[in-house]
């Protein structure tokens, strides 16, 4: 993983493109939420229990697709 996300302006690309680039990459590089899930201390209890609650949910998701 790169600690910077750095992108360079091609000929003849606009700076819309050189930005919707850029966001790519930090998106797929991870920084964001790396940073987001750094701000606050979480503990490891509230960890594994936030863990566990996306795990529900993404079981009830995934049930409705199949029987929905």
């Amino acid at each position: 993983m790169n600690a910077l996300a750095s992108v360079y302006l091609r000929p003849n690309e606009s700076q819309e493109q050189l930005l919707k680039r850029f966001r790519k990459q930090v998106a797929k590089s991870g920084i964001l939420s790396t940073v987001r899930r750094k701000r606050w201390h979480v503990s490891k209890s509230e960890l594994r229990r936030i863990q566990k609650k996306k795990a529900i949910r993404r079981a009830r998701r995934k049930q409705q697709r199949q029987y929905g």
